[in-house]
């Protein structure tokens, strides 16, 4: 099927009428890459900045004999928890303004409804509508409140009336933050059963293939390449562990 048959299936009015009922619904997929991306960033940080400090080659007693495992994980945990309930407050912050600024249009159309009117009037005049056709439109969308303050809502804020849902998209960054950062750790669980140099030279590896594969999610969600998104994120990685490598040999004991 080539790309016009495509379009023109998905633009029958039975299919247009379907997806304008299912509305906008919020992707998570884009809160669970990016969510991915800091963590494994952030997590393969911590291990290179290890490695860099030659902490692991130290007798600094720990849980599971690996600096980078504890360091790693006291990180994953706590920015993954960070990250998570920053998405929530940023989210919850603006179903709160949609919701104040629904209350306002409300409170505005009591006081003063000519005036409201005479804005949904400007709006659609803007968009290059004429009488009769403008008056009409004024008269059918002032009839009914609800769709009146959802149009002032949309053309004069400018905001989206469909929120993603605080709860979900917190979570998704989290679990994303904590499932894949964990992927820089896992050669560190199994301190018994390679070398710290063989273990860093593992995470290294694991973690490339993760940047990579989270640039070409990343891609998929953006609509970029998803080769050039994968390379893009891959380096940006590297060059974080790089300077997190730096810094902790910089400041090596």
């Amino acid at each position: 099927m080539t790309s016009r048959d495509k379009l023109e299936r998905d633009h029958t009015p039975r299919k247009i009428r379907q997806r304008l009922a299912q509305g906008g619904d919020h992707s998570y997929l884009g809160d669970f890459v990016f969510g991915a991306v800091d963590g494994t960033i952030t997590t393969f940080a911590v291990v290179a900045g290890v490695a860099g400090a030659g902490l692991e080659q130290t007798d600094i007693p720990t849980v599971g004999g690996s600096v980078a495992l504890v360091l790693g994980l006291a990180n994953l945990l706590a920015d993954g928890f960070s990250m998570g309930v920053g998405n929530y407050l940023s989210v919850k912050a603006e179903r709160d303004v949609v919701a104040r600024i629904r209350r306002e249009e409300d409170q505005h159309i009591d006081i003063v409804p000519e005036g409201e009117r005479e804005e949904i009037r400007q709006i659609f005049a803007g968009k290059g509508f004429e009488e009769p056709v403008l008056s009409e439109i004024v008269t059918v969308i002032t009839q009914d409140r609800r769709r009146w303050i959802d149009t002032m809502l949309t053309e004069e804020h400018g905001l989206s009336l469909k929120t993603p849902s605080a709860v979900r998209a917190a979570l998704s960054t989290f679990a994303a933050f904590v499932v894949v950062g964990f992927v820089p750790l896992m050669p560190f669980c199994f301190p018994g059963g390679m070398s710290p140099t063989t273990a860093l030279g593992v995470s290294c590896a694991a973690t490339a293939v993760c940047f990579f594969g989270i640039g070409m999610a990343k891609g998929k969600v953006v609509h970029r390449s998803i080769f050039c998104s994968g390379v893009e994120t891959l380096l940006i990685g590297g060059l974080a562990a790089t300077l997190a490598f730096i810094v902790g040999f910089v400041f090596r004991a």
